[in-house]
């Protein structure tokens, strides 16, 4: 009798427990709930497929009856292929045969039991490539029940094709979810039932990859850092406007060195300490040292002004803040209001010197040998970091963001997107911007990625050529930037990205129509909020939709409250593992808590069946006109790139003044002193909104007013128009 993964290989109980036990010496091989594996047929195993060692992985789990479907044209190959995909544990078809899935389909009819890799082929990323519809069309057709597996860290073996890194032994684990049963479409066509039956089964598998993650994942920030440190500590992690490339082993070498300083420079009674760096590499340095002497950074955002950041300082109760003479003195920054607030600040160029040189040399050789080590008290729902909204509404609100907050959008970015260990970041996004923070610079740390930090988005000309140089594939900004730099970007400047992502403002069509003709791009738009992490929900070349702020993240609850006047959508609340453990302010703090872990995100939006949100603007940004709510962004875009006549730097923005007659109404704010209210009207009949939705009124300003990561300032813009 035959069992295990393929019976020429392996025969009889002995030999899987031989088998198996070593998996578990070379390997650390472990399963986890296997019990459901006793489920009877008809029932289908589907698993991740990242290298040629998964069938034995899942093999050794399984019983002799179990059957792993092959490629009987790959058999042919040679006799090593024939001998492991032909025979008593595998179910051989073709490729190209129509009869293939019918053939399956009986067999899981008859009470079988069968493996399959729905992918259809090893992942050449590392990471779950696309689902064929074949495996949906095959689940529909024979109600089968469905187990998924995922095998964490399988793609590091040896015989795994992607371009990454691999080594000789890895620790492999193979989690088995619970029994699943698909849901029954009747009524529906079958090419409708086979597609949403793949897409829920897809939903699975990254729902499942998600949740192992952060059960056997490093709860923290410092220590999921410190885990790719460890396996790759030469690898360049991060490089700024210096060039000086920073491996893992230097980024942690010098949070060591800092936090030293810190634990005899800060009282042990302040437990938040400012930060007031832009965008080097001294600024995760100094993250990583904070967060190893159980300090919690409060990321200043020196674009706001002085008596902003004074008022976060304050906000936050903050004695101490971390920054730099040169940083000061290059971006003009006066250091007195903080000082006169009774602030103490603690220049890096002043800590530095007072690490011997001993001392450094005995951490690189410390580091050398045993290899990088950090250690940090904190725990996962410890707060990591404050952020500070833009308060483009309003005066800022401090949020407070936990280890498990920022990991769990990490790990639901890795979960949906296919990044790879090739991927070079670009990030000109600030870091006090919860998106420059969490998918800019910790994403590529968690996930072992190069980052490049360049100190700012503004720089139109010179960010596409910087970009270039470097070779980056993944680049994010807001539409505001991505207009900008599409503006002064040579064609071929954006030739190696190949993802893009948009968020934090409304993509115009206009931005997403340039840069599809001009560099052959798709923008991928996504939503966020400080208080999530950032990020919500996002498109992917996976599962795109024009039109949409993508679709929800695996994990992430929604409900849409009702709203008068608006009839397609609600008010969107959110609900998640990485939703903010509060606000520091206090009136703030207590009606978030109240809401018992919902977040009312402000935003009127939409919701379809596949979960893909549309943005139909801020609460605070509906005018109630005539009994009416009429959306201000839902003008902003009627008239977005309607005047070409006025040149690419023309601007528009829509505000609304109380009106004694119907309420508000609303006036439109340009750049250009030419723009009449006949030519709004026309704009906006075109794009088929109401007499409503017309401007009564054009004011010209010299500029319109943006926060520092792009946004319209529209508290400024308000107080411009009275």
């Amino acid at each position: 009798m035959e069992t295990g993964g393929h019976p020429g290989l392996v025969s009889g109980q002995n030999m899987i427990v031989i088998v198996r036990l070593l998996l578990r010496l070379c390997y650390r091989h472990r399963a986890y709930n296997e019990a459901v594996l006793a489920q009877p047929g008809p029932v289908l195993l589907l698993a991740n497929h990242v290298s040629w060692f998964d069938w034995l992985l899942l093999g050794v789990c399984l019983d002799q009856d179990w059957r792993f479907v092959t490629s009987s044209d790959t058999a042919k190959l040679s006799w090593l292929h024939r001998r492991l995909m032909i025979n008593r544990r595998t179910f051989p078809v073709e490729n190209n045969s129509p009869f293939a899935v019918r053939h399956m389909a009986e067999y899981l009819r008859s009470g079988g039991r069968m493996v399959l890799f729905p992918e259809g082929r090893i992942s050449q990323t590392g990471s779950l490539m696309k689902l064929f519809d074949g495996t949906g069309f095959l689940i529909y057709k024979t109600h089968a029940k469905v187990i998924t597996a995922y095998l964490r860290n399988a793609q590091r073996l040896p015989l795994s094709p992607h371009r990454g890194w691999r080594k000789w032994f890895p620790r492999v684990s193979v989690h088995f979810s619970p029994v699943r049963e698909p849901e029954r479409h009747e009524g529906e066509s079958t090419t409708a039932a086979r597609r949403r039956i793949t897409d829920w089964l897809r939903d699975l598998m990254v729902r499942q990859q998600f949740d192992v993650e952060m059960e056997f994942g490093s709860p923290t920030l410092p220590g999921a850092i410190l885990q790719s440190a460890r396996e790759r500590p030469k690898d360049v992690v991060l490089q700024d406007m210096s060039l000086q490339p920073t491996s893992y082993a230097r980024l942690i070498l010098g949070a060591n060195l800092l936090a030293e300083q810190w634990q005899r420079l800060i009282s042990p009674d302040s437990k938040r300490v400012g930060v007031l760096l832009p965008n080097v590499s001294a600024l995760p340095t100094t993250l990583l040292s904070l967060w190893s002497v159980n300090k919690i950074p409060a990321i200043l955002n020196y674009t706001t002004g002085p008596s902003i950041m004074v008022t976060c300082c304050k906000l936050a109760d903050l004695t101490h803040v971390v920054t730099s003479r040169v940083f000061l003195n290059r971006f003009r920054l006066d250091p007195k209001p903080l000082t006169d607030a009774g602030i103490e600040l603690l220049h890096l160029e002043d800590v530095r010197k007072r690490i011997p040189a001993t001392r450094k040399l005995s951490g690189a050789l410390s580091s050398k040998i045993f290899g990088p080590t950090l250690t940090s008290p904190m725990r996962a729902n410890d707060t990591a970091v404050i952020l500070f909204t833009s308060g483009s509404e309003g005066v800022p609100k401090g949020v407070e963001l936990t280890h498990r907050n920022l990991l769990a959008n990490v790990r639901q970015m890795c979960a949906i997107a296919d990044l790879s260990d090739t991927d070079r970041f670009f990030n000109a996004l600030p870091l006090f911007h919860s998106f420059g923070l969490t998918i800019g610079l910790l994403l590529p740390l968690v996930r072992g990625a190069f980052t490049f930090l360049y100190p700012s988005p503004l720089h139109y000309r010179v960010v596409p050529t910087a970009l270039y140089d470097l070779n980056a594939t993944v680049f994010f900004a807001t539409n505001t930037f991505l207009a900008g730099y599409a503006r002064k970007a040579h064609p071929y400047d954006f030739r190696s990205v190949r993802y893009l992502f948009a968020g934090a403002e409304k993509l115009q069509e206009s931005t997403q129509r340039t840069w599809a003709g001009k560099f052959g791009l798709r923008i991928l738009e996504g939503y966020g909020a400080t208080e999530c992490s950032p990020c919500v929900s996002v498109n992917t070349p996976m599962r795109p939709r024009l039109g949409s702020a993508g679709e929800l993240l695996p994990a992430i609850e929604w409900k849409l409250e009702k709203v008068d006047g608006v009839e397609d959508g609600g008010r969107l609340f959110v609900k998640g593992p990485n939703i903010m453990k509060g606000y520091v302010n206090d009136d703030a703090n207590a009606k978030f808590q109240a809401l018992g872990g919902w977040y009312d995100t402000g935003d009127i939006a939409a919701v379809d069946d596949g979960k893909y949100i549309r943005i139909l603007g801020r609460m605070k940004r509906f005018a109630k006109i005539s009994g009416e709510m009429v959306s201000l962004t839902a003008v902003e875009e009627a008239l977005d790139g309607a005047f070409p006549q006025y040149g690419l730097r023309f601007a528009v923005a829509v505000v609304a003044q109380p009106d004694p007659d119907k309420g508000e109404r609303l006036i439109a704010v340009s750049n250009e002193p030419r723009l009449t209210l006949e030519e709004l009207r026309t704009a906006i009949k075109a794009k088929g909104l109401s007499n409503l939705a017309v401007p009564r009124e054009v004011k010209a300003v010299r500029e319109i007013p943006k926060l520092g990561t792009g946004k319209i300032n529209h508290r400024e813009l308000s107080r411009l128009v009275e």
